[in-house]
């Protein structure tokens, strides 16, 4: 049984569809079908039943998935082992952070990264979804909660303030239990983080105009003038045009945390970039 066809196994198993699975794992639609069959037919085993709606597992297939997984654990605990013993300032690093913070912040900092050592290679992944550390998803991430992975070796990198913003050219809004007034926030789905619940209690009488998962969204629109918006202080600096509400308490700040394998804490370009983030976001 070859890995490579176990790790095309799981990609199908995960993504439902092989379309999915050939975009997860860099390989043709095609190519994933011809493996798959190749796969089921040295098993004796179909391990997929095909839908309308996509490929589901059989009890063989689901019976094998566990399996899979544990040798998948095993094999990228490999890689990371070797990984990590590199000394030399070359190769690949995938970073994970929030929208506006790798755009705004990590962005300039990798800029100088790679002119410093241009034989690595920065990959920064932006997205809502905390990959996994332990699977390789990320080598590095950056996020807003402390992590409760094993073997995930973290830190705090800094505390991030919030204020309450409206555009540099509005006129100064009258706030009081917000009667009138527009709100930039973030989605329905992020409704129970602290700054959205402030702006809903210090303005329970004002009215959403924009929703958005995207912060830098949200300040754009506030720069635009369609309203208050809750946003990292930041943020509101580098974005500009926009300028602070002062408040009788300010909105609650978040600490921002970053944490790599323990496997990696011995790779030289990930702690390099770790080194040169920390002295970047020094005064911060």
């Amino acid at each position: 049984m070859e890995w490579s066809d176990i790790r095309i196994f799981l990609a199908i198993a995960r993504a439902g569809t092989l379309q999915g699975a050939a975009r997860a794992i860099g390989q043709t639609q095609p190519t994933m079908g011809r493996r798959l069959r190749a796969l089921e037919d040295s098993l004796g085993h179909t391990l997929f039943q095909r839908t309308a709606d996509g490929l589901v597992l059989t009890d063989e297939g689901a019976g094998m998935l566990a399996h899979a997984e544990r040798m998948e654990e095993e094999a990228i605990a490999l890689e990371r082992t070797l990984a990590g013993q590199g000394e030399v300032l070359e190769g690949a690093l995938r970073v994970s952070s929030s929208d506006w913070f790798g755009v705004h912040v990590l962005a300039p900092v990798i800029a100088d990264f790679v002119r410093a050592h241009p034989r690595v290679s920065v990959e920064l992944v932006t997205e809502s979804r905390l990959l996994s550390l332990a699977r390789r998803e990320a080598d590095l991430v950056f996020r807003i909660r402390p992590f409760d992975e094993p073997d995930i070796m973290q830190r705090k990198l800094m505390h991030m303030d919030y204020g309450l913003y409206c555009a540099t050219n509005a006129t100064a809004p009258t706030l009081g239990d917000g009667t009138g007034q527009g709100l930039v926030t973030m989605d329905s789905a992020f409704a129970d983080l602290p700054d959205v619940t402030w702006l809903r209690q210090q303005l329970p009488n004002g009215h959403v105009v924009f929703r958005s998962n995207n912060r830098e969204a949200q300040a754009r629109l506030c720069a635009a003038g369609a309203g208050v918006a809750v946003l990292p202080r930041l943020l509101a600096e580098r974005v500009g045009g926009l300028r602070m509400v002062p408040t009788e308490t300010p909105p609650p700040g978040r600490d921002v945390w970053v944490g790599y394998h323990r496997d990696l804490r011995r790779l030289a370009r990930l702690r390099a970039l770790l080194d040169a983030t920390l002295l970047a976001l020094a005064d911060h």
